[in-house]
């Protein structure tokens, strides 16, 4: 499946992660037009997977990303400090004052409640990481200390037209070295809708998905990225729809070592049932358990069933104990507040096992 992996004792990175890492504000248990003090961290829908394998699975990190250097840049930088994410490939961009030349990215995000969805506001037009353009990284000299794996998105890529193809230019340079690749497709129309919508989302990924080992995203991923159709939802039947679609997508792309998802029930925004399903040439179509759970923050869990995912690859375990890892991981990371998980390795670990909700003491 993934037999060619470069070996860890050569490299510097477990993996590298690139995309935009944004300061999120969030209020707590009021709305976001009601309140008068935010809580705030970072995330970023590729960042988050660097942390969460940093920080939950305890492997070499690092980010490549774009801020302006002000304190707003420094306070980001302070929450990648913390979580333990090499920062040496940051590029930072001057501060002319009042930010228009540049910016910082901002979220203010709600977490929702019962029959009240989850809510999100970004404020992330004309940022720094937006405005990257492929040579302003040397990619050759990152990926040649030794990259094992390099994960990307469709976050990134939508943030603009140089964004799009620094991506490529990223992917490109990995493949070069050796790298292996995953890729999360997470549309978002609102990304798109100013540098051409649906039309060019699909000829950015469908550009893209030939260079992929890995290929992450929902149903609505796989249909608004890459135009393939399927029923969405968690019932049996549905879910065999899914997996057609998926070996659809394998002979399609046969550099897919492995395509992944995750399959999410939203009974309302405290209950969700959660799934995932995977599919490699050698092992086919195998899932995982299905939860019902509690949500107390729904976001960054299919960032949390990434950095499982790719841990459990990266350690060399079969698909059908991946994908479980990477259900684990991502059900873990929505009980707690903020994108990326506070999980530890052991709990993960247990809840693969199927360890239930008992004091530990």
């Amino acid at each position: 499946m993934l037999d060619d992996l470069l070996p860890a004792n050569q490299c510097r990175y477990d993996e590298v992660s690139l995309g935009e890492v944004m300061l999120r504000l969030d209020p707590g248990d009021v709305r976001i037009h009601t309140a008068r003090s935010f809580r705030v961290w970072e995330g970023g829908g590729e960042y988050n997977v660097a942390r969460g394998l940093r920080r939950c699975f305890g492997l070499r990190t690092g980010v490549v990303t774009a801020l302006v250097d002000n304190p707003v840049g420094r306070l980001v930088e302070d929450f990648m400090l913390t979580g333990g994410v090499d920062t040496s490939w940051v590029r930072w961009v001057g501060f002319d004052g009042v930010g228009r030349e540049a910016r910082n990215g901002l979220n203010f995000t709600e977490a929702g409640f019962g029959v009240r969805g989850a809510v999100g506001v970004s404020d992330r037009g004309h940022t720094a990481i937006a405005q990257m353009e492929p040579d302003d990284v040397d990619w050759d000299a990152l990926f040649a200390q030794g990259v094992r794996w390099l994960h990307t998105g469709g976050i990134y890529a939508a943030l603009s037209e140089t964004s799009a193809r620094t991506c490529v230019a990223a992917i490109q340079a990995a493949k070069r070295h050796g790298t292996k690749v995953s890729y999360d497709l997470n549309y978002r129309p609102s990304l798109w809708r100013a540098i051409g919508g649906q039309e060019r989302a699909q000829q950015v990924n469908r550009e893209i998905a030939p260079l992929v080992d890995v290929m992450i995203g929902n149903e609505e991923d796989f249909t608004a990225c890459l135009g393939f159709q399927v029923d969405s939802g968690l019932s049996d039947i549905q879910v065999d729809a899914f997996a057609a679609m998926v070996r659809q997508v394998g002979e399609t792309y046969p550099n897919f070592a492995v395509i992944a998802t995750t399959l999410r029930d939203v009974v309302s925004a405290s209950r969700n049932g959660w799934s995932a399903i995977a599919w490699s040439p050698e092992s086919g179509v195998v899932s995982s358990v299905r939860r019902d759970l509690d949500v107390l923050d729904r976001v960054g869990g299919g960032d949390s069933f990434a950095s499982g995912l790719i841990y459990a690859l990266l350690q060399g375990l079969p698909l059908e104990v991946a994908v479980e890892w990477g259900a684990a991981s991502g059900a873990l990371a929505m009980t707690t507040p903020g994108d990326t998980t506070m999980a530890t390795l052991a709990e993960v670990a247990a809840l693969v096992r199927g360890a239930g909700a008992r004091v530990q003491r």
